[in-house]
């Protein structure tokens, strides 16, 4: 992925001051899920096709990762979280996009791992740091149903762009999924688009995990 980063984040994580979130009813929690390759982590991440009304920044790219540096969007306070949430990651990737008019932007990242086990344990120690008032001061729960085994979302009024922002972290099975949208402008990306971003993003980890090739989108407006 080079140095090109996610659009408009947060210090280290290269990511929209916003964020986000996933599906109601998708994901496993009963130990069956299957472990996902750099390839099927790669097409996880919601495409142009997938997400029609937004512009590509960043197009679905996934590799694994390099000892001694973990995935960017792979963010602990110590050592031993970063040993539990970051080191254990077989194949990590990303996909941007931005909407212009308030330059609203939408970025998605995938962390997988060898089992659940690991999945949960890594979910654990990244909402310490995606989850809460990371995305801004006084950030509030964004209801997004029930996705996957493990979910929160965020919004604050005034995140790394100056706009609203919101950020939500979803385990499905293997994968431990995230989701940011912010702005320059006055607006939030809605709660109901949040929630189908979610879900769109949640179905396409899970169909990747049974074995298919995800399909999932959002439909035209």
């Amino acid at each position: 992925m080079g140095d090109k980063g996610f659009v408009g984040t947060r210090g280290r994580v290269v990511a929209a001051g916003a964020v986000a979130l996933l599906l109601a009813g998708c994901g496993g929690g009963d130990g069956k899920a299957a472990a996902l390759d750099k390839g099927q982590v790669a097409s996880v991440l919601p495409d142009a096709k997938a997400v029609p009304g937004w512009r590509n920044h960043m197009k679905p790219e996934a590799q694994k990762p390099v000892p001694d540096y973990p995935p960017t969007v792979c963010v602990a306070r110590t050592k031993e979280q970063r040993d539990t949430a970051c080191t254990p990651v077989t194949s990590w990737g990303v996909s941007a996009f931005v909407r212009k008019a308030d330059a609203t932007t939408l970025n998605f990242w995938t962390l997988a791992y060898k089992d659940e086990k690991a999945a949960d344990a890594a979910y654990d120690v990244l909402i310490k740091w995606y989850g809460g008032d990371r995305v801004g001061r006084n950030a509030e729960k964004v209801e997004i149903g029930s996705p996957g085994a493990e979910r929160e979302a965020n919004r604050a009024a005034v995140g790394t762009m100056a706009g609203p922002a919101t950020i939500a972290q979803i385990r499905v099975g293997t994968t431990v999924l995230g989701i940011s949208t912010g702005t320059t402008g006055k607006v939030a990306v809605p709660d109901k688009e949040v929630k189908a971003f979610a879900a769109m993003f949640a179905e396409r980890a899970q169909q990747a995990q049974n074995g298919e090739k995800p399909s999932a989108a959002l439909p035209s407006s």
